[in-house]
């Protein structure tokens, strides 16, 4: 795998690559991987089987971006612009990248939060073509032959759901899908990883809605879902076929599992394969770089804040532990960090005495401060210097909460970054103006700019896992990492926290702008690269002297191939045969 990976890792150059192929005719341009539409060049028209299939005209990859573009501004329903946007991807690879690449911040939210929650809510009712790879508990026993039936034999990076918790819309089975594929289009969008380096499964063990267990078109097992063993063996048996089919340093990204798998898995896994799961250690990245940027803006370390969770789950869990850590490394004690981090869920705080408690939560569970009914009665007691959600119950929130935390502090961080949307603990509207604009903000899914009273902009942070997971993913896979260090996330969330700009900082940006991602990604990676093999992580050798070159170099480009046969001529094959005397 390691030669065939290598031999990729190629720089992106003007002209067109050229790459041989035995497909011809109608099955050349059927294939998403290869299919140029009417840019196939007269040549290739002829000697590729396709003239008369394709009309006359012969298209730039400009004109058909900007046909793509302007179907899509006619649109107006997020979940039609989907089905639009992902119609193209199975049909041209290269140009859906190159249509997303160049508007990442206005389609992100359509390939992925909050547009993808209801497109896997919906799946089986606009399921088109089927993408990805779908493995049943049914199948215990056999997913080593089914891995072999996927076409793509050098794969590097697989992100795996079992869709029991999927965004803020909970147990929605094989229709999840969609999220493995959207993270997948991020990694290449953001990052520039190979599509062909990408696989994206599902693991259908069933469901417990009862909903989609009644919907004629659901497309998975109609059963409740198995908890045995048998699913433990099935992931079990999953994760060893992976590695002997791809190598051990194949990457697998956890994503959506139910929380009382995510952690286990988590613990399970991690020091046996290449794997993370982004509902925890992604999040927490993004989080904590969100804390840093707030931290350069108000001058105040993060050492000094309090911290109040609404949530206490894998999300919160994350986060805080990460927290911790970047705490440990200011100085501070584990015990002292975690004193200055509070969580509250449906049932209230976590505190002592509590019969509900789990392993995971038990490092921040407190005595109690006090008689606590509400997030509000928290707040007013606790007095945090930081509120952020990750409950994914919709806008607990209140004004009376934003208005405890501007009373409380010059500067209140609100993290409102439950997804999608319509979960969110708060707006950015509702946050900016009740603080009067003092507030520090980050959402999960995107709101616009808000315009105060008093004729102030704010532009407000997208707390998006995208900043990190991409570039995390880059470095982890160019570099031959094993074992995926929480360390890893805190690098990530130290250089994502650099790239604000003193002008993002000045428009009330926690976070980078969105278009700007790919180069974050970029800067990211390189910097996870130099981190590994200083730390003696990365095993891919020899360690590359110019690392910034060596991660740029590996970044797949939408530019077409060339597919003209390899025509050359033979010294001497002009020249006249001997005489036979």
């Amino acid at each position: 795998m390691l030669s065939r990976m290598l031999a990729a890792l190629r720089p992106c150059v003007a002209s067109a690559r050229w790459v041989h192929t035995k497909e011809k005719g109608k099955p050349l341009m059927l294939n998403p991987r290869t299919n140029k539409g009417m840019a196939f060049n007269l040549r290739e028209r002829q000697i590729l089987g396709l003239q008369g299939l394709l009309p006359p005209k012969i298209e730039t990859q400009n004109i058909q971006a900007l046909r793509f573009k302007r179907n899509l501004d006619k649109m107006t329903d997020p979940l039609e612009k989907y089905i639009y946007l992902m119609g193209i991807q199975e049909r041209n690879e290269r140009l859906f990248y190159r249509v997303l690449m160049e508007d990442i911040e206005r389609l992100m939210p359509i390939v992925y939060t909050p547009t993808v929650g209801l497109a896997c809510s919906q799946y089986g009712h606009i399921f088109r073509r089927p993408k990805g790879l779908f493995i049943s508990i049914l199948d215990r026993g056999h997913i080593r032959s089914i891995l072999d039936n996927w076409p793509e034999t050098n794969v590097n990076a697989v992100v795996v759901t079992d869709g029991e918790r999927i965004l803020g819309l909970g147990d929605l089975g094989v229709y999840g899908m969609g999220i493995p594929v959207g993270k997948l289009c991020l990694y290449t969008a953001c990052a520039g990883i190979r599509p062909e380096w990408c696989l994206p499964v599902c693991i259908d063990v069933g469901t417990n809605n009862q909903t989609l267990l009644k919907d004629p078109f659901y497309m998975g097992l109609y059963q409740k879902r198995d908890r045995s063993q048998l699913y433990d063996d099935l992931i079990d048996e999953f994760m060893e076929a992976v590695v002997d089919k791809y190598g051990q340093d194949t990457l697998i990204q956890f994503e959506d599992f139910g929380n009382h798998n995510a952690f286990r898995f988590l613990r399970k896994y991690r020091e046996k394969y290449c794997t993370f799961n982004d509902d925890i250690q992604g999040t927490a990245s993004v989080a904590l770089a969100g804390l840093l940027a707030a931290q350069r803006t108000i001058g105040k370390p993060i050492t000094e804040h309090r911290v109040l969770f609404l949530g206490a789950g894998e999300a919160a869990l994350g986060i805080a532990n990460l927290i911790v850590m970047a705490m440990m490394e200011a100085g501070v004690s584990q015990a002292d960090a975690r004193k200055k981090i509070w969580m509250f869920d449906k049932y209230g705080l976590l505190v002592q005495g509590r019969e509900d408690i789990d392993s995971n939560q038990e490092g921040f569970v407190h005595p109690s401060p006090g008689n606590v009914q509400s997030f509000l009665d928290a707040v007013n007691l606790l007095k945090p210097t930081a509120i952020i959600g990750v409950a994914g119950a919709g806008p607990l929130f209140t004004k009376e909460v934003l208005a405890a935390m501007g009373n409380l502090n010059d500067r209140p961080i609100i993290f409102a970054l439950s997804n999608p949307t319509n979960k969110a603990e708060c707006t950015a509207e509702d946050a900016y103006t009740i603080t009067q604009g003092r507030c520090l903000f980050a959402s999960g899914s995107p709101f616009g700019p808000v315009t105060l009273s008093d004729g102030r902009v704010f532009t407000p942070g997208q707390g998006n896992n995208a900043y990190i997971f991409p570039g995390v993913a880059l470095a982890v896979i160019l570099s031959g990492v094993r074992h995926i260090s929480d360390t890893i996330f805190l690098q990530a969330a130290k250089t994502l926290a650099e790239q604000l700009t003193d002008k993002d900082m000045e428009q009330g940006r926690l976070y980078p702008p969105l278009s700007n991602i790919r180069e974050v990604s970029l800067r990211m990676a390189v910097k996870i690269v130099e981190y590994v093999y200083a730390k003696g992580m990365a095993f891919r050798y020899p360690e590359p002297m110019d690392k910034n070159s060596f991660v740029r170099a590996s970044v797949w480009n939408t530019q077409y191939d060339s597919f003209l046969p390899d025509i050359y001529d033979w010294p001497g094959s002009a020249q006249e045969p001997p005489k036979i005397e």
